[in-house]
């Protein structure tokens, strides 16, 4: 088996997260036969919720569409390294694997900050794949930042 990155999709998300003005982050969930199950992009702004990150919106959406709360086999992608709230529901969803692009020595929750999937009370600790389109990535955050700022 080969493998396939499925980072275009997320940095897709996450291009269409930044023209409604929100935080440029996007996430794609595929199940363990890696069939799309999920795509998402921040949706903090618009609905006026801090935990609309993008791999929460994700998870919640295949959760909703597998009936269970649990992703057993499942794997994420995602632009940015996810927080310590989006890395403790990949642990609480039993995620098999979270590839990332952009690290975030600020905010990141998985290799900085919190390290959630390090911690003994980590109930589950997916395989964790950094630095995946990381260029795009960062530059998209990058220019998003810039203009907001502007």
């Amino acid at each position: 088996m080969s493998f396939a990155s499925h980072m275009d999709a997320a940095l897709d998300e996450a291009r269409a997260a930044a023209a409604r003005g929100e935080v440029p982050v996007g996430a794609v969930l595929l199940d363990a036969s890696g069939a799309v199950v999920a795509r998402a992009g921040n949706r903090t702004r618009e609905l006026s919720d801090p935990t609309a990150h993008a791999e929460i919106l994700a998870i919640r959406a295949a959760c909703a569409a597998a009936g269970s709360e649990r992703l057993a086999g499942h794997t994420l992608y995602v632009t940015l390294e996810p927080c310590a709230m989006c890395a403790a529901a990949i642990a609480a969803a039993r995620l098999k694997a979270v590839h990332f692009g952009a690290s975030d020595p600020k905010s990141g929750g998985v290799l900085h900050g919190a390290r959630v999937f390090a911690h003994p009370q980590a109930h589950h600790v997916p395989e964790v794949y950094d630095g995946i389109a990381a260029e795009d990535c960062e530059s998209l955050l990058k220019a998003f930042f810039a203009w907001r700022r502007g």
